[in-house]
């Protein structure tokens, strides 16, 4: 009976009780480094912008945009545009196209501010309905990216309207035209081919044309009213 209660003892006993008598020599080595390092603790410091001078931030975005410029006039496949996208390229080349388009011969001095209202809101609305169409059709690239590469594929008829403001100050007879007409045009496919060279590869094959025809027609529009413009006298 006194053999059984001691089984029963030793059998309620926790299984390492005995460990807490157990002591480890200081004479016996222990391997491993379990030892923080000092610039492990400011590794998610680096990529913090919250301490960074202001200056420093300007710098560095307006270099990023310089960048996707270069992106547009040497198109290519490459995925830097729509990883880092940003808004403020669009932004920058909308109202530089506006304010240029601004006074035209169409306008009086009453609604030069609609004109620069009609302006920002096709190119803008124009973008988003491509943008919503793209992603309609079973795009992969989220609504932002398109937007970003949208907006700065304006660059080359943002250069277009820059040079045609340039010939028109020389008159605007037919030379003036076929120059701004081939101007125009060219700024026009280099503009609809960078833009469709970013998208293309983030729409199904069979419904590219679907995508790349909207495009066709937002740039169009921007194209011809470069064309169309003439200075008011």
């Amino acid at each position: 009976m006194r053999s059984k209660m001691a089984e029963v003892e030793e059998s309620s006993k926790p299984l390492f009780a005995g460990l807490s008598d157990i002591s480890i020599s200081e004479d016996i080595p222990v391997e491993g480094d379990i030892s923080m390092p000092v610039g492990s603790q400011n590794a998610d410091n680096d990529f913090s912008t919250l301490d960074e001078p202001v200056k420093d931030t300007i710098l560095r975005d307006l270099r990023a945009v310089g960048q996707k410029f270069v992106h547009v006039m040497y198109p290519k496949k490459s995925s830097a545009l729509l990883r880092d996208w940003d808004l403020w390229g669009p932004l920058l080349l909308c109202v530089t196209l506006a304010l240029m388009l601004q006074g035209g011969s169409v306008d009086s001095e009453e609604d030069g501010r609609p004109q620069f209202a009609e302006v920002f809101v096709i190119i803008w609305f124009g973008s988003v309905i491509i943008t919503l169409n793209s992603k309609l059709l079973g795009g992969t690239i989220s609504f932002f990216q398109s937007l970003c590469v949208l907006g700065y594929c304006i660059l080359p008829l943002t250069v277009a309207m820059i040079v045609c403001r340039i010939v028109l100050l020389g008159g605007s007879g037919l030379v003036s035209f076929v120059v701004r007409l081939i101007v125009v045009t060219a700024s026009f496919s280099w503009s609809t081919f960078a833009s469709t060279a970013f998208l293309a590869d983030s729409q199904p094959p069979n419904r590219k044309a679907l995508v790349v025809y909207p495009v066709f027609l937002f740039y169009f529009v921007i194209g011809w009213m470069i064309l169309t413009f003439s200075p008011s006298h």
